[in-house]
């Protein structure tokens, strides 16, 4: 956890310039179009957030820490950068939980997850165990702020009633519903994951062949990129992400795409015809044309073997959310594709994190 941003949206372009700024001395050994910036709500824009919770007595304080000190924290008593769903109720939530020691007793953190249309999960996580005592007392809190409730304590997990949310999101004035399951990755600003959707749709819109996508998730973006391909295939490590995927193929109605569950580094054996996975059988590979290729890859970027595969295909489109391991990826796949366009999504306001989108074709 780091200290809590100061949101000040008078101060927000002049960040986000910064922001660019840095990004273009960051890759200026490269030969980039234009930077294209998009831009956050300067105010709400978090759809998932989480807190640790501070004990001091009978009194419980949501809290970050500074920097590198977790010796410091620092109590909030406001959070302009949540939905409004989440501002609205996070506070009067937690001085319920106060009057109530099941609820409270070595609670270390609250998590949320919102959607736009106002759905909202609550996760209680606890440094001991809960069992039916706890259920008890957390029923009524459902009903008191319209909230869905999940309790983790060490290897258990509690749900009241579901755990999940079901999103919907508008690309190009076209709706996809989506399933975002707790504990699971998805993209938390989702004002700005609208606009990195849309602009990897426009970046392939006269793509031909079909998509393989890395890194799939829930098929945040294999769904509505599916429109430009012949069929899609994604692949995920997640079990639960996997799951999620599959449920929002059926809810939006879409027809060719096909989501595996293997790992980047298996799926890239597969490929290159050193490995065989018993969970390809049904789909022949060997029948598809993967001309453009998808990476969204952690932290990390891609492993040496993934980048020597994305290099195969004429269309790379890479989404970052780390512009150092972005840079040394760019380094290789520079030397056989050129750099058609550069974005920057500023998922993250009033910090130094910044995503990145970058669309390549291959040298002529």
């Amino acid at each position: 956890m780091s200290s809590l941003p100061v949101i000040d949206p008078a101060l927000y372009e002049q960040q986000l310039a910064e922001k660019a700024e840095t990004m273009q001395q960051l890759f200026s050994g490269f030969d980039l179009p234009e930077l294209e910036l998009f831009r956050s709500p300067p105010e709400n824009y978090r759809m998932r957030a989480e807190f640790r919770v501070w004990h001091d007595g009978d009194e419980i304080n949501y809290v970050m820490f500074e920097p590198g000190d977790k010796r410091k924290p620092v109590k909030l008593s406001a959070c302009k950068m949540v939905d409004t769903r989440i501002e609205s109720m996070m506070f009067n939530f937690l001085d319920r939980l106060k009057g109530d020691v099941e609820l409270r007793k070595r609670l270390f953190q609250i998590d949320f997850l919102a959607t736009l249309k106002g759905e909202l999960l609550v996760s209680m996580l606890y440094h001991r165990a809960i069992g039916e005592e706890w259920i008890e007392a957390a029923k009524p809190l459902r009903e008191e702020f319209g909230i869905d409730i999940v309790g983790r304590s060490r290897k258990n997990k509690i749900v009241l009633d579901r755990d999940f949310v079901i999103e919907t999101i508008q690309i190009n004035g076209q709706p996809f519903t989506y399933k975002q399951t707790e504990n699971s990755f998805t993209q938390p600003n989702a004002k700005v994951c609208e606009q990195m959707i849309e602009w990897a749709l426009d970046a392939t819109q006269d793509a031909r062949g079909d998509l393989v996508e890395f890194y799939c998730g829930n098929g945040n973006f294999s769904l509505p990129l599916a429109q430009n391909f012949d069929r899609v295939v994604g692949t995920e490590i997640s079990k639960e992400s996997v799951r999620s995927a599959q449920y929002n193929i059926e809810v939006n109605g879409v027809e060719n795409v096909s989501i595996l569950r293997l790992s980047s580094e298996e799926f890239t054996e597969v490929l290159q015809g050193t490995r065989t996975s018993r969970r390809t059988e049904g789909l022949d590979l060997t029948s598809f044309d993967f001309q453009t290729v998808l990476v969204d890859p952690p932290r990390a970027g891609l492993d040496a073997e993934t980048v020597k595969q994305v290099q195969t295909y004429p269309a790379i489109v890479y989404i970052s959310c780390n512009p150092e391991t972005l840079k040394e990826n760019l380094e290789i796949l520079s030397q056989t594709h050129d750099v058609q366009r550069f974005a920057l999504f500023d998922q993250f306001p009033y910090t130094h994190h910044v995503e990145c989108g970058v669309y390549l074709t291959k040298k002529v």
